[in-house]
């Protein structure tokens, strides 16, 4: 059985992936603020590279830019921001369509991956980016969802 990164088209695709759901949270009033202090030039591709390798693809992320705790502490010490993680998903599922990533079921687990990703370890450290543990891997996901182990 092919991963879902392969699945979904590789490396190409979820480049294509992350410029479509970039452009989309931009245009949005509530995700967009996430942005409002910059981000890192080559976000789009570092983004494709993460989501690669959490789909079954490539370690270039972890090779190249860091850990799953460089990733979370990113996105930590923000307060609680369940509208904003909503929109963001609801941007991800538009952004599928986009790219054409519609067909079942792989529409369904980018999407459930999206979702997962966006409301656990994206949103667990609300006070303090201090708070993140050191050493984690990047999760992987699969066609039953994430991995243990």
């Amino acid at each position: 059985m092919h991963t879902v990164y392969e699945a979904a088209g590789g490396e190409a695709a979820l480049f294509r992936l992350a410029e479509a759901w970039h452009s989309r949270v931009m245009a949005d009033e509530v995700v967009s603020h996430a942005f409002s202090h910059g981000f890192h030039p080559q976000h789009t591709e570092r983004l494709a590279a993460y989501w690669a390798e959490a789909l079954g693809g490539p370690a270039a992320y972890s090779d190249t830019y860091g850990d799953e705790t460089s990733v979370v502490r990113m996105h930590s010490g923000n307060g609680p921001h369940q509208e904003m993680d909503m929109r963001a998903i609801a941007c991800f599922d538009q952004a599928l369509e986009d790219v054409g990533l519609t067909r079942e079921p792989l529409r369904q687990v980018l999407h459930d991956y999206f979702a997962w990703a966006t409301t656990t370890t994206m949103s667990r450290y609300h006070n303090s980016a201090d708070d993140v543990p050191d050493g984690l891997g990047i999760p992987r996901w699969s066609w039953e969802g994430l991995q243990r182990g």
